[in-house]
């Protein structure tokens, strides 16, 4: 029994679908017995995974000369709540059946497989893409076979011993799979109406992933650990066989498609779109600013036709200085971020634009450039969606991590550490516990996402009515033009009355 973790996720009430376990729960349909326990939805996951494992040891033994039975608890785990829940629920597991194996997989395990083994009930860490080292590792459990073949893995010398007896392995990365070559997600073995929800999209919004990895190198995001550049994509006939399925089979009328940059190729969106017009699908999507500028104008058109209705694109900064810091490479520039939003109000969609703020080892002046780049946004585009992000270094070599561990910074020691509140809310990267972030300027960024969101109120919360979204555009109108963001009490209290949205907090 191969039993699949999905731990708490940041958004109650709207589960998203756990698209990664379920795509190693694809690979094992028909192989290997499974079951998926989400965090989301369980009321005491631990409980649940002890009691699978339990009755999966209960059963009669396999018959004389077949393979031993294996289980084996799989866990996705990236930082903040996620993983909070993971080494919670994980420990106690582990306390309850110290002989079960548990691989984490995921962001986390990918930039930090030491910290996750030096633990003492994790025994496997899988990086980058997991379908095929979860397989071989399954293989080499059953038969007793070395782990050191295995394309990813991360692994104790020792793993049945205490973590202090081993001697940590990393394997290289080992050959990826094509998506296309990867079997359907078995919608049918779980309850699709716990993920299927109702947002600014559509009435039966779910989620989907066409792709694996990013061809970029920005040294501030977790991808590039994942796929060290690599773009995998599903085909547009594919997606269009997935999206066919779910709206017949589900009712879905809008799907978000959770892909790292979905627009990599225009070829592929092109033909996509045309493939899912008929539909009448409402869909979102992540991408590069840069990539979508070089978009022909008929692919937008396609685009528009097909129902895409919003991008969430990290414009990142308002200064050329800034993005070269932050390596984000290609032709990225701020004022590609102006027409990206000018061009989507032509086709009207929705542009998202997240920025990372407060970057070492100037972050007063990287805050204050901003806002005013913000501000020439809005000008061109009052619709666009803006969503202000801390940077919070990751473990790649670049400037700004040098620059962010000369401020003192550095990185958890321990799962326990890792798992706190304190680090628990830097992994939000809202700029708590940043040492060069100190608490007026994170003060100063929280004004001023007030006075903006109220000022301009974001499209995709159907609450705010017209007389709220004029009460709120009148209360913050004073401040807005004055550039006075300070203390804004009368809108935390405005907040706190209507609680309308906040894209930074809640999304859409």
């Amino acid at each position: 029994m191969i039993i699949l973790f999905n731990p708490l996720s940041t958004t109650p009430g709207k589960q998203p679908l756990p698209l990664s376990l379920m795509s190693l729960a694809a690979v094992l349909e028909g192989a290997e017995p499974w079951t998926l326990i989400d965090g989301n939805l369980a009321r005491d996951p631990a409980a649940d995974i002890i009691d699978c494992v339990t009755r999966a040891r209960a059963l009669r033994p396999p018959r004389m000369g077949a393979p031993e039975r294996v289980v084996l608890l799989a866990v996705s785990v990236m930082p903040g709540p996620q993983l909070s829940q993971a080494v919670t629920v994980c420990r106690r597991v582990k306390a309850a059946c110290p002989d079960l194996p548990i691989v984490w997989g995921g962001y986390f395990p990918t930039q930090h497989p030491d910290v996750v083994l030096r633990s003492s009930f994790v025994d496997f860490a899988v990086r980058s893409q997991g379908e095929r080292p979860l397989l071989e590792l399954i293989a080499a459990l059953k038969s007793g076979g070395s782990f050191d073949r295995i394309g990813g893995l991360s692994w104790k010398s020792g793993w049945s011993q205490s973590a202090l007896d081993c001697r940590i392995v990393h394997n290289p990365i080992g050959p990826m799979i094509p998506l296309d070559e990867l079997p359907d997600l078995p919608y049918h073995r779980i309850d699709m109406g716990a993920y299927v929800h109702g947002d600014y999209l559509g009435r039966r919004t779910t989620a989907h992933n066409s792709s694996f990895g990013c061809p970029f190198a920005c040294n501030f995001c977790a991808v590039v650990a994942m796929s060290n550049r690599r773009w995998l994509a599903q085909s547009p006939a594919r997606l269009e066989r997935v999206l066919r399925h779910l709206t017949s089979t589900f009712g879905i009328d809008a799907v978000q498609m959770h892909d790292m940059d979905f627009f990599v190729s225009e070829a592929r969106t092109a033909e996509f779109a045309d493939r899912i017009t008929d539909l009448r699908l409402r869909w979102w999507g992540l991408g590069r600013v840069d990539t979508l500028m070089h978009y022909g104008e008929a692919t937008w058109e396609k685009m528009a036709r097909s129902g895409l209705k919003m991008v969430f694109s990290g414009a990142e900064s308002g200064s050329d200085e800034a993005l070269a810091a932050m390596n984000k490479g290609g032709t990225a520039s701020a004022s590609l971020a102006l027409e990206l939003a000018a061009r989507m109000k032509r086709h009207r969609i929705v542009p998202e634009f997240s920025f990372v703020l407060g970057c070492p080892p100037d972050p007063e002046r990287d805050v204050a450039r901003t806002f005013e780049f913000i501000r020439r946004i809005k000008r061109v585009n009052p619709a666009v969606e803006i969503i202000l992000y801390t940077y919070t270094p990751v473990p790649l070599d670049g400037v700004l991590l040098d620059s962010a561990r000369r401020e003192g910074f550095r990185f958890a020691d321990s799962l326990e550490e890792w798992a706190s509140p304190a680090w628990e809310q830097l992994a939000k990267r809202r700029g708590d516990g940043l040492p060069w972030v100190h608490t007026e300027v994170r003060r100063r960024v929280r004004n001023f996402e007030r006075v903006v969101n109220a000022f301009y109120p974001t499209v995709t919360d159907p609450k705010l009515t017209r007389w709220r979204r004029a009460v709120l555009r009148t209360t913050s109108s004073w401040r807005y033009a004055l550039r006075f963001y300070d203390a804004p009490y009368e809108l935390h209290a405005l907040q706190h009355f209507m609680s309308y949205q906040r894209p930074e907090t809640t999304g859409f």
